[in-house]
């Protein structure tokens, strides 16, 4: 296989690496080609200009209506559509692009290490998303450092200008600090109950579900089959622990989950999953937006005239994968009358939210082991003790740390169908492995 600069510039890292980035490039073009359940697809034909832009002027003859997506707006029972239809042919190339640039020169350390060690990096960007601006900068950098590498040649000024802003927004979307606001916004455009729903005419509708979309490919070890997700699992827990021996050797308190001679393996992912990766499943499913197939059920199950939309494999606990039932039709003001159909949930089958339920399920078991050992052990050592008249000693370190938001140590995975996938934590980036 030929190799790109870009390839070749990645540095090897046990997570971090060629691997990964080629990993979530396909994540996310897995996510925007494959048939979505139920998804609004609309005609672009007449919604952008060449560079990709819409504006309502633009668009002002325009039946918005159909351009508007929401969760649970399932209208054909058995109709598919695929995203990247929705989306112009540059902002899905700089969503690709961003994909392959959004971990170049990684130095296998997390951003909170950075900035405790005044790295040069975190000098440079004020201690604020550190890596991910660093990722963008050194990938553009290399971009911009020879003709031969320049692909978008063929751009005039404003295009090239919109294209760049695109792939640096989508990086700087995988820092995980900002998880929890770009999920929030996501929900409140899509999911919640007086959501307006994504409008594809509307350029930051479009730039919300692209950052949801790599954000999911980058964190997606969870949802691989559980022989890859444990593979990532291994190498993004080897990096940890090579940063809690430097900072060992450094005399600074060794970072939850870093340190090798106290591994926490099964606790960290069980919280990765239950914290990041599920939650935005969770909301993409919602908001039927994740790639999947109707599961085939009895005709007398479905009432005539209704519509279902509705996930399989609902996961419990951290994992609602189901959309809920709707008892009426989205509509907007001044568009014309529609009689009410009654919306039953569907269900719809979704491999990535089936393999996250059996990873968490499987890493469950494992603490519940490990819970088991260690009461075993307490239990001999306590025999031994009374049996001896001997004091009682701890065999324990105490209980763990708990994970810092804003510091960084999460575990777990990458981004695409079948392919290596990383997570990235803007803390602690962890990962695991392959994907959708």
């Amino acid at each position: 296989m030929k190799q790109t600069i870009l390839h070749i510039k990645y540095l090897w890292r046990w997570d971090h690496n060629r691997i990964h980035a080629t990993d979530v490039l396909h994540g996310v073009y897995y996510l925007t080609t494959q048939p979505i359940p139920g998804f609004t697809q609309v005609n672009t034909s007449d919604m952008f200009s060449r560079n990709g832009s819409s504006s309502e002027s633009d668009n002002e003859n325009v039946d918005k209506i159909n351009f508007t997506h929401r969760a649970n707006s399932f209208v054909a029972e058995d109709s598919y559509g695929i995203m990247g239809g929705n989306l112009s042919a540059l902002e899905l190339m700089a969503l690709y692009t961003a994909a392959a640039m959004h971990d170049y020169d990684h130095p296998g350390r997390t951003n909170a290490f950075l900035v405790a060690t005044n790295a040069a990096q975190a000098v440079l960007y004020n201690d604020r998303a550190v890596l991910e601006n660093y990722h963008a900068a050194a990938a553009w950098q290399l971009f911009l450092s020879h003709s031969k590498y320049n692909f978008l040649s063929g751009l005039d000024q404003s295009e090239f200008k919109r294209f760049r802003f695109l792939v640096i927004e989508n990086i700087l979307a995988t820092d995980l600090k900002r998880h929890f606001e770009i999920l929030a916004e996501f929900n409140a455009k899509v999911n919640d109950d007086d959501a307006p729903g994504v409008d594809w005419t509307v350029e930051t509708d479009r730039l919300l579900v692209m950052e949801m979309v790599i954000k999911i490919a980058d964190i997606n070890g969870p949802a691989k089959t559980g022989t890859l997700h444990r593979q990532w699992t291994d190498r993004i827990s080897e990096e940890f622990y090579e940063q809690g021996d430097e900072e060992q050797r450094l005399g600074m308190p060794i970072s939850p989950y870093m340190d090798r001679k106290n591994k926490q393996l099964a606790k960290l992912q069980e919280t990765f999953i239950n914290h990041l990766v599920a939650p935005l499943c969770n909301a993409m499913v919602t908001g039927g937006l994740l790639p999947g197939t109707w599961v085939e059920e009895p005709d007398s199950d479905v009432d005539a005239g209704s519509v279902h939309s509705d996930t399989d494999n609902k996961l419990d606990g951290p994992f609602k994968g189901d959309t809920e039932d709707e008892n009426e039709t989205d509509q907007e003001p001044g568009s014309p009358v529609h009689n009410k159909i009654e919306k039953k949930s569907r269900k719809v089958n979704c491999i990535l939210t089936k393999n996250m339920k059996e990873n968490y399920e499987w890493w469950v078991a494992v603490i519940q082991e490990e819970e088991k050992q260690k009461a075993a052990c307490a239990a001999v050592v306590t025999s031994a003790a009374e049996n001896n008249g001997a004091p009682l000693q701890e065999t324990d370190k105490g209980e763990m740390e708990p994970i810092k938001e804003e510091t960084e140590s999460f575990g777990s995975t990458n981004s695409s169908p079948g392919t290596p996938t990383k997570v990235k934590d803007e803390t602690n980036k962890p990962r695991t492995e392959t994907a959708v």
